[in-house]
């Protein structure tokens, strides 16, 4: 299903407004998409870091938001409670809302621009979102699930994490080749008979590797993936009721390693044995660092692994088995036949 009109784009993500540290990648997109494309790009995204979250919803507290200047070169700005008019050097007026990546995702489709968006952009990711394991967990495809929910066109895109520190080299092009990739998807978006919306693909994940080769002229091998089937470990580990030490945890992505520590909430000591803290490094091991005889051929943790782009069609719902005990030829075949 291919299209040439250019896009009015959402761009959200889970990591926040820029940052060196937490979310050195959105302002860098936003300008490619904006420059190179010259897409009209609406930006909503959280106040703060919110990885790990999934596609949850904030529906308690009342969602509160401000207008945010970003400026050249890094993307830092001022923020204000009101729209204004641009200063000298500000790039253009983004929205940050104390809110999940899918609540921002759903605002901005529903409510700040109603009947505008054509295509969901959340990300880049700090940091790898390859297999269901991190997939699930993430903020950044939880966006994107979110706003294909709402028949919208999604891309979740992530740029996976390898050198530590990563070198600021690889940052430009990795951008163009995002750039690159969202607007082929784009221009021939895929076909699902069971998509939500005229029978499309409801969303992609993309995950770019930020390595060495991203500098080659000839570049990263793309390829179509499916997703790595994973699971994890222990997630958490028990700190005593009165540490102070421990009062600290990493928010970012699951291979990012260069995101400060923050402070954990309701951290004052107790004396309550039972007091836990995020810590899964050594949970993940095997999903960051897998075996090659762990690996899926063709999954995206497969193409990753081997230092290429994984691009994988999704469906916005839990995957159904198709083969076994749940096939069946008729209806009447979907009844249990056993007595409870």
């Amino acid at each position: 299903m291919s299209t040439n009109a250019k896009p009015t784009v959402l761009l959200t993500n889970d990591d926040g407004p820029p940052d060196s540290k937490e979310s050195p990648y959105i302002f860098g997109l936003y300008k490619h998409l904006t420059e190179r494309l010259g897409w009209d790009v609406k930006v909503v995204v959280p106040s703060s870091q919110k990885s790990w979250i999934g596609k949850a919803y904030q529906i308690k507290e009342i969602t509160k938001g401000y207008y945010f200047y970003p400026t050249n070169p890094n993307g830092s700005g001022e923020k204000s409670s009101v729209s204004r008019p641009l200063k000298e050097n500000e790039v253009a007026e983004w929205i940050l809302l104390d809110a999940t990546p899918a609540t921002c995702a759903n605002i901005g489709i529903h409510n700040i621009y109603p009947n505008g968006i054509d295509l969901v952009i959340s990300g880049p990711n700090l940091g790898r979102n390859s297999s269901s394991a991190f997939a699930l967990s993430s903020g950044t495809v939880g966006a994107a699930m979110s706003s294909s929910l709402s028949k919208t066109r999604s891309i979740a895109i992530s740029y996976g994490t390898v050198a530590h520190p990563t070198p600021a080299t690889y940052f430009e092009p990795a951008h163009i080749l995002g750039t690159k990739i969202i607007d082929h998807l784009w221009r021939t978006w895929g076909s699902d008979e069971y998509g939500l919306k005229n029978k499309e693909v409801d969303l992609y994940n993309v995950n770019i590797p930020l390595i060495e080769p991203l500098l080659n002229e000839e570049g990263l091998k793309i390829y179509w993936t499916t997703m790595w089937r994973t699971s994890y470990g222990r997630l958490f580990k028990a700190i005593p009721g009165d540490s102070s030490a421990t009062s600290k945890v990493n928010p970012a992505g699951p291979d990012s390693s260069t995101s400060p520590e923050e402070p954990v909430e309701n951290a004052t000591p107790t004396e309550s044995n039972l007091m836990f803290k995020w810590s899964p490094a050594l949970g993940m091991e095997s999903l960051i660092r897998p075996k090659d005889s762990s690996l899926v051929e063709g999954s995206d943790g497969w193409a990753l692994h081997h230092g290429a782009v994984s691009v994988t069609p999704l469906r916005a719902s839990f995957a159904e088995p198709v083969e076994g005990i749940h096939e069946f030829s008729n209806v009447e075949d979907r009844v249990w036949k056993v007595r409870l």
